[in-house]
């Protein structure tokens, strides 16, 4: 997939979620979104936030059902994902995505982590194609900022500089 079939992907897929990528994305801390090391990218975890709105809270497994926790999921990627073409002005620079994490306010017996945590992987292959090949962990928790349902973080590489 060539950097405007990635652009224009994530363009896509932020309308059909309506999430709008021109508009600044908030941050909920004293912290930053995204560090720099070399050509390794490190971004903070990132809710299902739309603007000022958490766009789905509570307990994955009894108020919020399976669909709308994977819903959750791919808007949290979708910020990721709006913050790498951020830094690196387009997704043409990214290599690819190395690591996701996906933390779901669970229920004691949800056991369907992984299926969450398919909604962001389902957008990055979407996104990304082949380059949207990561690895990933995903884990119940007791409670998430804001009482998202669904934080994700991720590790992703620029690609190196064309000689």
């Amino acid at each position: 997939m060539t950097a405007p079939d990635r652009d224009l992907e994530l363009t896509a897929a932020c309308t059909e979620h309506g999430f709008d990528l021109s508009a600044p994305m908030q941050i909920g801390g004293s912290f930053t979104s995204l560090v720099r090391d070399g050509r390794t990218l490190y971004l903070s975890g990132q809710i299902p936030r739309i603007g000022d709105h958490i766009s789905v809270t509570g307990v994955v497994g009894a108020e919020v059902s399976l669909e709308r926790a994977k819903r959750a999921a791919g808007i949290a990627m979708l910020r990721a994902l709006t913050l790498l073409r951020q830094e690196l002005g387009s997704l043409e620079r990214l290599q690819g995505v190395l690591r996701v994490t996906v933390f779901v306010h669970c229920t004691a017996d949800f056991t369907q982590h992984s299926e969450v945590a398919d909604g962001a992987s389902d957008v990055l292959w979407r996104v990304l194609g082949p380059a949207g090949a990561h690895t990933r962990t995903s884990v119940g928790v007791l409670q998430l900022p804001k009482n998202a349902a669904v934080e994700l973080d991720l590790i992703a590489a620029e690609a190196p500089p064309e000689s």
